[in-house]
């Protein structure tokens, strides 16, 4: 992370507590490592990600239905998922700083580094041949790209096929080789690598009568595989179809950080399509676009996006993809959508004896179904739209605002209604606007303080709308209604309040994938 970037981070993170976004989890106790607790405007906006999702995924598409699965399942499901034996982290210390770092990470973080180095060569050479520059020729043809390119292949070769086999000690050697320090101490002092699952493990019942262990979900895609034969039967859907659920995961992650990046407890958005066999690629390519296309929606420029093939596939993909969002500390997956093969079904099927076949009446042919995922991380996507959200503009007049610039469909707040003073029968008007317009949207009722500095405030949490009533709101029944972003102010009668705000706080509309 660039100073700069690690500078914006930091007014971020201190943003979103003082205006009640996101708070340390037990604060008072001087909180819990990579535990955060959402406030009372990070809970709307979080709340507004999640209804966007679920429309978008279940309400506006009718082969997709909704699901709300349990944390707690039965300890095979684990097993059979791969979870039990496979689902580990290769972690390093460095002797000297005592702290510990993923191994895959400090070397992704190098690889990142060489890319970087890539990317200001391009740019130092389109500066300097202008608009008759070939981007595409320059990189297949200058010296140290192809060098640095070279780099990456021999590092990303070496690191997945010891990575797959299992082989700690190249790992760690790849590390020395690099020379890669520890970020703290300075040093290449490092332990030896090592396995460490990733699961919350504990026990259900009671010793006495015989408790047995359990987990927490690592991730929410299991309850919707071990339901899908549930689902397929009552709303007897025919392939291709999906489930899509949001809910909890928890990972025992010992390198989180970077706020809520990466969390120990973290809220996904997972949308599992089952596909008829040989037709996995060809949809796969389809939910690559719909989901880049889902995020460009939201209005985020779409260089803040980038497409990351997988090198290394998990044991259970033939293909997988992840949308990467440039946040503050730099390019970092947001959401993947993989082909996850018939990998889940069949071990299921396998472990537990049950059927869990599909009779596809077009071929009339019984057959497991292939799945291809998209899953999001909702906790990314806030941090996603926060990151980008976040801005200190020079006014004209020579002040100063913080503004955040949400997407009005997403904002905690729709509209603020101001009073312009605290007398003179404003108060009581302002209520009546307030309870004309509270049924409709979330909105802020708030008489204290001079109307610039509250105006400044609900910039803060990104307040699409302010609504002042002054002295002829009592004569003629009309507002001044204020815009977040350009600051513009217009007169409206009270009765074109709502059809203002719902016009404003619209998204555009998605068109369809392959358009």
């Amino acid at each position: 992370m660039t100073n700069r970037g690690e500078d914006s981070f930091k007014k971020i993170i201190a943003h979103c507590k003082e205006y009640g976004f996101i708070f340390p989890s037990s604060e008072i106790y001087d909180g819990l490592s990579a535990v955060y607790d959402y406030g009372q405007n990070g809970a709307e906006l979080k709340n507004n990600i999640r209804e966007y999702w679920w429309k978008s995924m279940v309400q506006y598409h009718e082969n997709i239905v909704g699901l709300d699965t349990a944390i707690f399942m039965h300890p095979k499901v684990w097993k059979a998922s791969g979870h039990v034996d496979a689902f580990n982290d290769p972690l390093i210390d460095n002797k000297d700083s005592k702290k510990r770092y993923r191994a895959d990470v400090l070397i992704e973080e190098y690889i990142g580094k060489l890319e970087e180095k890539i990317a200001k060569e391009v740019s130092k050479a389109a500066k300097r041949f202008g608009e008759s520059f070939d981007a595409e020729l320059f990189i297949e043809t200058n010296p140290r790209v192809l060098e640095n390119r070279k780099k990456i292949r021999d590092i990303t070769e070496r690191f997945v096929s010891a990575l797959e086999q299992e082989r700690l000690g190249d790992i760690k050697s790849l590390i020395l080789e690099l020379g890669i320090v520890c970020p703290v101490s300075g040093s290449r002092n490092w332990t030896d690598v090592r396995k460490f699952n990733l699961m919350f493990g504990t026990q259900m019942g009671s010793a006495s009568d015989g408790s047995h262990q359990v987990y927490l979900r690592p991730e929410t895609a299991q309850g919707i595989f071990v339901n899908y034969l549930n689902v397929q039967k009552t709303s007897r859907l025919k392939l291709p179809f999906g489930i899509a659920q949001t809910g909890k995961a928890f990972r025992n992650e010992i390198v989180a950080r970077q706020f809520i990046f990466r969390m120990r407890e973290f809220e996904q958005m997972e949308m599992q399509f089952f596909v008829r066999p040989g037709q996995e690629f060809e949809w796969f390519e389809y939910w690559k676009k719909e989901r880049l296309r889902w995020l460009l929606a939201l209005g985020i420029p779409a260089e803040r996006f980038r497409l990351h093939k997988h090198e290394k596939l998990a044991h259970y993909a033939n293909a997988a993809v992840d949308i990467e969002y440039d946040f503050p500390f730099g390019f970092k997956e947001i959401e993947g959508i993989h082909s996850r093969t018939d990998f889940d079904l069949g071990a299921h099927q396998q472990h537990s004896g049950k059927k869990l076949q599909y009779f596809d009446p077009e071929i009339n042919e019984s057959y497991v179904p292939y799945v291809v995922e998209t899953s999001i991380g909702l906790d990314r996507m806030f941090l996603a739209i926060v990151s980008n959200a976040y801005r200190e503009e020079k006014l004209p007049d020579g002040s100063e605002r913080v503004v955040m610039n949400i997407p009005a469909a997403l904002a905690p707040v729709k509209v603020a209604v101001l009073p312009l003073v605290k007398k003179d029968g404003l108060p009581e008007k302002g209520r009546e606007v307030f309870n004309r317009l509270k049924y409709d949207f979330n909105c802020h009722y708030e008489d204290k303080d001079a109307i610039g500095r509250r105006y400044r405030r609900h910039d803060a949490i990104g307040t699409p709308y302010c609504i002042t009533i002054d002295h002829q709101s009592l004569t003629d029944n009309t507002v001044t209604i204020r815009e977040r972003d350009s600051m513009e102010q217009q007169r409206i009668p009270i009765e074109h309040i709502d059809k203002v705000v719902k016009q404003g706080i619209r998204l555009r509309p998605l068109p369809e994938a392959g358009s």
